[in-house]
């Protein structure tokens, strides 16, 4: 892989998924407002947040705590670079996950009851969304033979015709990554639930700025790996691609104000039965297509 083509796409995502995902974000706060029937901010109003949020100084419980939010920033940002030169998919969900470990770390830092208990949710939710992700890698690989992003969209059909059960659980998991309800257990944007802040409970100003900023390129990474199910050689495909991803992300807003918050056994409990149940079932049945073209 030659300079040109590891520097282009990496300066492309670092300058444009803010951009992108402030859309996601505007998007997100009008369709709610207008399913919770009221007027609502305006659709640029997550970029006057975040403006805002580094025009402010931090009240700083502690060197560490600001230490480990720039460090999830830094990973959400080499992550989603991993992914868009085409390199590992599986390098991608192992430094994702660091990159919330350093979240959680930065929660942890203070003595705020809250934060540790959102970062103890934090660290459920993990625990409850990553056998989905590996399983999604995994199932991959085994239609393309490879785990590199590059090569799975090199292929004349979209992976959705041979993962549509990964594709269902993978957006189930989005409940757990966007921090939607009812699975929004670290932190929510939601006033009537019994801890909102959570593990943003001590993070302010412009460090909070970090943190925000951090989850647009994260958001944007994770609607680009949905994209990847319908992405193929054909340049159309990229069409269906950005559609799928509206559509996915109006599902998941349209959870969000449906359902109310669960305990975490019940997210656990539920998570694990979708992923092996969809992520499972389908992985059992590219399993038996492959020995089947064996013989």
């Amino acid at each position: 892989m030659s300079f040109q083509q590891v520097i282009y796409p990496s300066l492309a995502f670092i300058l444009l998924a803010p951009v992108v995902g402030l859309v996601f974000s505007g998007y997100d706060r009008v369709l709610s407002s207008r399913m919770q029937g009221r007027q609502g901010p305006p659709f640029l109003q997550p970029l006057y947040d975040i403006v805002k949020l580094f025009n402010k100084e931090a009240t700083v419980v502690n060197r560490v705590q600001t230490a480990m939010v720039i460090a999830f920033l830094i990973f959400s940002v080499f992550t989603g670079c991993i992914f868009f030169v085409g390199s590992d998919l599986l390098l991608v969900f192992f430094a994702l996950t660091l990159a919330e470990v350093f979240l959680m770390l930065a929660a942890c830092s203070t003595n705020s009851p809250y934060s540790s208990m959102g970062s103890q949710r934090e660290l459920l939710s993990i625990m409850a969304y990553e056998p989905m992700t590996l399983l999604t890698a995994i199932g991959f690989y085994m239609i393309s033979g490879s785990f590199n992003v590059s090569e799975i969209i090199n292929r004349d059909v979209p992976a959705i015709v041979e993962l549509p059960g990964m594709f269902a659980g993978f957006v189930f998991i989005l409940i757990i990554k966007f921090r939607k309800s009812p699975f929004d257990l670290s932190t929510s944007h939601h006033a009537h639930q019994e801890m909102v802040k959570g593990v943003t409970q001590d993070i302010s100003g412009n460090v909070l700025g970090i943190m925000e900023l951090a989850e647009l390129y994260e958001t944007v990474l994770m609607m680009a790996i949905v994209a990847l199910f319908f992405i193929t050689k054909n340049p159309f495909s990229y069409v269906w691609a950005v559609l799928a991803c509206f559509i996915v992300y109006f599902i998941l807003i349209l959870i969000d104000n449906v359902f109310p918050r669960v305990k975490w056994e019940k997210m656990l409990l539920v998570t694990w039965g979708v992923t092996f149940a969809l992520g499972g079932a389908n992985l059992l049945i590219l399993d038996m297509i492959k020995i089947a073209e064996g013989w």
